[in-house]
């Protein structure tokens, strides 16, 4: 599968009584399908993945696969408790999804043998890519195992060791062709030069759903974008827990697709901080238009 390009995380729109917005997602999806991002990830973290209903997922993988219109691969968000993230592969597979991100399960943590297992189960649904972050950190061995999976194609991390993450690229790499590596890091383009030097090209672009042009004219080479916007953002995520989906959902609104707030336990912006990214924004903006 080929995925080249910028990685396209939508947010997931609520309306205004917190209910999720299937209309605002389509036209959310549509206006980033416009600047050919490699594929389209709903209902994942930065689709606040994890505050979704069962049928609010489903209603969301559904909506982007019809939006996208089969321009790009669509994959949607799975994981937690085995039986929802095999409920979330099944809805995903109903909808026409290509494949699943799959999130670690919740709370237990079995030997490599049962996550083997649990991986198998949902990648028997629709191809998958391994999302390890939080409490799942592969050592290269378990990673090996995870690849030679009937459909699993690829592994994305967001643990950000890079002499660990070097050591299972080479380990995958010697069992197996085109399997595919990608940066889970949040705000990815300011470590994207880092991973791409051990083999990992490809990288979610959360500044991809509300400055797209930013994103891919980094991707396109545009080196001032790093430290004169990336960085900037990067500082500002800092501040508050959370706000690595919490500023991509204001971002939204600021370029005038009115999506909502976030869902607890997240929390929006101070207005200080909206004003401040307000301001990057602009200024990203010029940036690529100079």
């Amino acid at each position: 599968m080929n995925l080249d390009g910028v990685l396209f995380f939508p947010v997931t729109p609520f309306d205004a009584n917190g209910e999720l917005a299937p209309g605002l997602l389509a036209e959310h999806v549509r206006r980033g399908v416009a600047h050919d991002p490699g594929a389209v990830f709903v209902a994942c973290g930065t689709g606040e993945f994890t505050s979704l209903s069962e049928a609010e997922h489903a209603a969301a993988v559904r909506t982007g696969v019809e939006a996208a219109g089969g321009a790009v691969p669509v994959f949607a968000g799975a994981g937690g408790p085995f039986g929802t993230a095999l409920a979330q592969a099944r809805a995903a597979r109903a909808a026409g999804a290509d494949g699943v991100l799959l999130l670690p399960p919740y709370l237990a943590q079995g030997p490599p043998g049962g996550l083997a297992d649990y991986v198998r189960g949902v990648a028997a649904e629709l191809p998958v890519i391994v999302y390890q972050r939080g409490p799942l950190a592969l050592d290269p061995e378990a990673a090996v195992e995870l690849a030679a999976i009937p459909g699993v194609i690829g592994l994305k991390d967001g643990q950000g060791d890079i002499d660990r993450m070097q050591r299972i690229v080479l380990a995958i790499r010697e069992t197996r062709d085109g399997f595919l590596f990608f940066n889970g890091l949040p705000t990815a383009e300011l470590t994207q030069p880092a991973y791409r030097a051990i083999g990992v090209p490809l990288y979610s672009s959360a500044a991809f759903a509300f400055v797209p042009e930013v994103a891919r004219a980094y991707l396109a080479g545009d080196e001032r974008l790093l430290t004169e916007f990336f960085a900037p953002l990067v500082r500002l995520r800092c501040k508050v827990p959370g706000y690595a989906v919490s500023l991509v959902k204001a971002g939204v609104r600021l370029r005038g697709l009115d999506v909502g707030g976030v869902r607890p336990p997240l929390a929006g912006l101070t207005p200080e901080h909206e004003a401040e990214l307000g301001a990057l924004i602009e200024h990203g903006l010029d940036l690529v238009a100079s």
